[in-house]
């Protein structure tokens, strides 16, 4: 029997043919074409990356401490490479918009150190004081005296995001300023993946900040917008390199074009990124305000070339 179709029939079944005929000749490009004879990792680019599994295990810990009550000896123990538990560390008393956050903060870091140590190797996680004396001295050094009772990040939610303001941010600044010196596309490409994932952690915070700075942090006279700026305040002391680091509150000289007092993202006069050299970066994490000096996080020192030649300066 024959079938009669409509001229609009024919029609769309012409289109719908050429359309799967199409896609089954060409298939999308999904990924960049890079030179045929670049390089993926330079041989000059591991020590720069591997330096960032430093900040990397401290996030990790610290976040999967807080979040859950156990650390990356737990969740992912072969990253660990047979290094140190960290001291001191626990979990904290944090509310449930917290506790999300952080955790998926946790989980971000441990794919962090994956893609690290998978790329260009690593070392075993250095030993890392996160206890809660640690942070108090931190914060007694921020104000410049000695809080009562001292400073525990543990206590409750505003505490554990206020120190959670340390973190992500020096990874941040670190990324930014090694991104220069990288030379293989990989590097460049595993470098930006995690910039964007540590700006975002940062932002995050910040806006949680931001959102209560005018708050008073019980049971102290300082709001949590003080809190901030004094820990950025210490961090430039620290790493006497000029402002690299603003708080969430700041005067219209360093808002973004000298219009804005609000600061929920920290740059530089351009809007650009702050950057931060590993030198920088171990003033203010030993917080010794000498990369030759350990102390703070790393009571040993970080580990890694970059780090460990540091310590062999006097």
């Amino acid at each position: 029997m024959a079938v009669n179709f409509s001229p609009s029939s024919l029609v769309l079944f012409f289109m719908v043919s050429c359309s799967l005929i199409g896609m089954a000749v060409s298939e999308p490009m999904c990924q960049p074409k890079y030179p045929a004879h670049a390089i993926a990792v330079d041989e000059e680019d591991v020590n720069l990356l591997q330096f960032a599994e430093n900040l990397e295990h401290l996030e990790a810990d610290y976040f999967l401490w807080g979040a859950l009550g156990y650390g990356l000896d737990e969740v992912a123990p072969q990253l660990v490479m047979g290094g140190p538990p960290p001291i001191g560390a626990k979990k904290a008393e944090l509310d449930e918009l917290t506790l999300n956050i952080i955790t998926e903060f946790a989980y971000e870091e441990v794919g962090h150190l994956r893609i690290l140590k998978r790329t260009v190797g690593g070392f075993p996680r250095p030993l890392m004081d996160l206890s809660a004396a640690n942070f108090a001295k931190l914060i007694d050094s921020a104000f410049r005296y000695p809080l009562v009772p001292p400073f525990d990040p543990y206590h409750d939610s505003i505490s554990y995001m206020i120190s959670c303001y340390v973190l992500p941010y020096m990874g941040l600044v670190a990324y930014v300023g090694t991104n220069p010196f990288l030379n293989g596309y990989y590097s460049k490409k595993l470098l930006a993946g995690l910039l964007g994932v540590e700006s975002g952690q940062d932002a995050v915070i910040r806006m949680y900040l931001y959102e209560r700075a005018e708050e008073q942090v019980h049971p102290y006279n300082h709001t949590v917008a003080e809190f901030t700026t004094y820990i950025s305040e210490l961090r430039n002391r620290l790493a006497k390199c000029g402002i690299k680091d603003e708080g969430i509150i700041v005067p219209k000289e360093l808002g973004a074009e000298n219009r804005t007092m609000t600061n929920v993202l920290s740059a530089d006069p351009d809007s650009l990124s702050y950057m931060r050299t590993p030198a920088e970066v171990l003033r203010v994490l030993y917080s010794t305000g000498d990369e030759h000096i350990p102390g703070g996080f790393y009571p040993k020192g970080a580990n890694g070339k970059i780090a460990r030649e540091f310590l062999k300066k006097p």
